[in-house]
């Protein structure tokens, strides 16, 4: 069933900002999950010249029904990556970075080692850049979360998301309770390093599963949350329910900082990494 977009959902791109960027990422060889998952703030984000890079190659060893990310048989490890990424991030001037990648379940340790060269890179590179990392459960192994918290990010987050009643339509190969275990894990071994998820709305949610989520959040300590709404990258895709108002984004926002998180965006295009710097404030 096809639904017409919202006014609010509608963006414009600066195309002349979008290749700059893409040419860069191209010639370092370089994937940002702002193109492969087709994100709407791709165009803002660009003209920023900031990005949110995804490592580990571009196609995922899952295959999430809301996911516009390829799946199928994964890439070799580009070891140059870690160095290149780097690199990117001195010619864009970033003050935050965004890395993340795509689930590798046929790698031992899930790509954590390499998520810990990546952090090392920047920071060698980019001393006064503060670095989030958006990770995949890792298969929950604490091995292998420990990796990627003692290269200590600023920010570790995690996506739980939809909500867990919705688990198996969406996110067939996950599993809600291994995600908000992958929350407290990092909370408990490193309670200095923010911690942050986020979920999508228009799956056919209700209300009530959204606050359960956000108090399942909270009892594992996460700091911060982030909502929006799935947009569906083709017909392959689950179908949307229905596009969220902006108006209840405000509710969900509200109701989320009374509870207790200590930041949170929400509105229908925000995705997990969309303005991720302003989150920092929270530690300052």
């Amino acid at each position: 069933m096809s639904r017409k977009l919202p006014q609010w959902l509608k963006v414009n791109y600066n195309k002349e900002a979008v290749d700059e960027i893409s040419n860069l990422m191209a010639n370092l060889k370089l994937n940002t999950v702002c193109k492969e998952a087709n994100c709407p703030n791709l165009g803002e984000c660009y003209k920023k010249k900031s990005a949110t890079f995804m490592i580990l190659g571009s196609v995922c060893t899952r295959n999430c029904r809301f996911c516009n990310v390829s799946d199928g048989h994964a890439q070799a490890v580009d070891k140059e990556e870690p160095k290149h990424l780097a690199e990117a991030v001195k010619k864009l001037g970033l003050n935050h970075v965004v890395i993340t990648s795509v689930t590798r379940d046929d790698l031992q340790d899930g790509g954590a080692e390499h998520f810990a060269k990546t952090i090392e890179a920047v920071r060698n590179l980019n001393p006064n850049t503060t670095i989030e990392v958006l990770i995949p459960d890792l298969k929950g192994v604490h091995e292998n979360l420990d990796i990627v918290i003692n290269a200590n990010p600023d920010v570790i987050n995690h996506n739980v998301e939809t909500v867990k009643y919705l688990y198996s339509e969406v996110r067939p190969q996950a599993d809600y309770e291994r995600s908000l275990q992958v929350l407290e894990y990092v909370k408990e071994k490193a309670p200095h390093i923010l911690t942050k998820t986020g979920i999508m709305v228009g799956f056919g949610e209700t209300d009530e599963q959204v606050y359960e989520l956000m108090d399942d959040a909270l009892k594992v300590k996460c700091d911060i949350l982030t909502i929006g709404q799935y947009l569906r990258p083709s017909e392959k895709h689950i179908e949307i329910t229905e596009y969220v108002t902006p108006e209840k984004f405000a509710e969900y926002k509200k109701v989320g900082l009374e509870k207790g998180f200590k930041y949170i965006a929400s509105g229908p295009l925000v995705r997990s990494s969309y303005k991720a710097e302003e989150a920092l404030s929270i530690n300052n």
